[in-house]
């Protein structure tokens, strides 16, 4: 079944945001997220893309126009205070970096080279915007948490395969309420950065 990765806008994207509100609460509830999401937020939080100038969002759709995935990023300086924050001089300059907010797939579609092709759709488009650094953060959950399934692997060689760079120094938290869990709980954040030529 062939899948198409392409940037959405406008109206495409407005009447896609009940259904990727749901892909996010989908897949942000499996570890290491755990996230119990709200519809309503989530439409909210997906409208920023909608409002931030800048932003992109890459759908992923299987036969028939289904989304199975998407992929968003924004300029930093679009984003929030504690998401700014780790990016200050001399080493950056917030206004040349994209930051990637989240890449969602479900389970079915994956291993078909789908979150490279999100990858390359925001990144050119960092170029696009003539910003040369792209970054996102990962949450960091413990070894031998609860909920860490035997066959889960994180995704750090495949970040670096695509050319990120760990970076503990740069980090922050964020909060929201884990599966099973009554109220929101503050998670640690690590950034991956990574460093090209500015776009044109």
């Amino acid at each position: 079944m062939p899948i198409t990765v392409l940037p959405a806008t406008g109206e495409e994207l407005r009447a896609a945001l009940p259904e990727l509100a749901r892909l996010r609460q989908q897949v942000f509830r499996a570890f290491p997220y755990l996230y119990e999401g709200d519809a309503d937020y989530e439409e909210n939080y997906l409208r920023t893309y909608l409002n931030a100038p800048g932003a992109v969002v890459a759908l992923a759709r299987a036969a028939g126009g289904r989304v199975v995935g998407a992929s968003t990023a924004l300029p930093l300086l679009q984003e929030t205070a504690e998401v700014q924050a780790p990016f200050g001089p001399p080493e950056f300059d917030r206004s040349d970096v994209l930051y990637l907010g989240e890449s969602v797939l479900l389970p079915e579609f994956r291993g078909r080279g789908i979150g490279h092709q999100f990858f390359e759709v925001r990144e050119a488009h960092a170029r696009t915007l003539g910003l040369s650094v792209t970054a996102f953060c990962a949450v960091q959950r413990e070894e031998s948490h609860l909920a860490r399934p035997a066959y889960y692997r994180p995704l750090n060689a495949f970040w670096t395969a695509r050319g990120y760079t760990e970076r503990p120094d740069l980090h922050t938290r964020m909060t929201w309420r884990d599966v099973g869990q009554g109220q929101e709980t503050a998670k640690d954040m690590r950034f991956w950065v990574k460093s090209g030529e500015r776009g044109s």
